[in-house]
């Protein structure tokens, strides 16, 4: 049973790798300028520099991907996927909110149901595979971090 798990396996990471790629291409299209406006806005002296978003996220992709094909991998679609997709669909909607739309508010509300959907995600995670739980600790992190930021931002400008 094991021989013949393996190569549905691994032909299931590169579809958790597109989907991450799909997220990510999501935010890039809607902050073509994004860099520009970051640097036009008013920013709290503890917020990072422009350059230091691209590294961060691409590490976070990679984990997040990681996160979600080892949960898969070990019990293939359930409801714990149900929400890590619905997190990766609120992922990809922070950027247009706030870059493409300028709707620092909105984006911040959202960002808010990210964060709870991260946590949710990871509890459900763990009952699964702890790896995969602890691969979403970092993105967690992050986006604790953004929220801060966000709202920072939103009260700033």
């Amino acid at each position: 049973m094991v021989i013949t798990r393996q190569p549905k396996r691994w032909a299931g990471l590169p579809v958790f790798a597109l989907l991450l790629v799909l997220v990510a291409v999501v935010g890039s299209l809607s902050a073509v300028n994004a860099g520009d406006e970051y640097l036009s806005l008013r920013q709290p002296p503890w917020a990072p520099p422009q350059w230091l978003f691209g590294p961060a996220w691409t590490v976070l992709y990679v984990m997040i991907a990681l996160s979600g094909w080892l949960a898969w991998s070990a019990r293939g679609l359930t409801p714990a996927l149900g929400v890590y997709a619905v997190q990766l669909v609120l992922n990809a909607a922070w950027t247009p909110l706030f870059f493409g739309a300028g709707r620092y508010g909105l984006a911040f509300a959202e960002i808010v149901v990210l964060w709870l959907a991260i946590v949710l995600n990871v509890v459900m995670f763990w009952r699964i595979s702890r790896l995969a739980a602890w691969l979403l600790v970092p993105y967690l992190l992050w986006v604790t971090y953004a929220a801060s930021l966000n709202l920072a931002i939103w009260q700033l400008n």
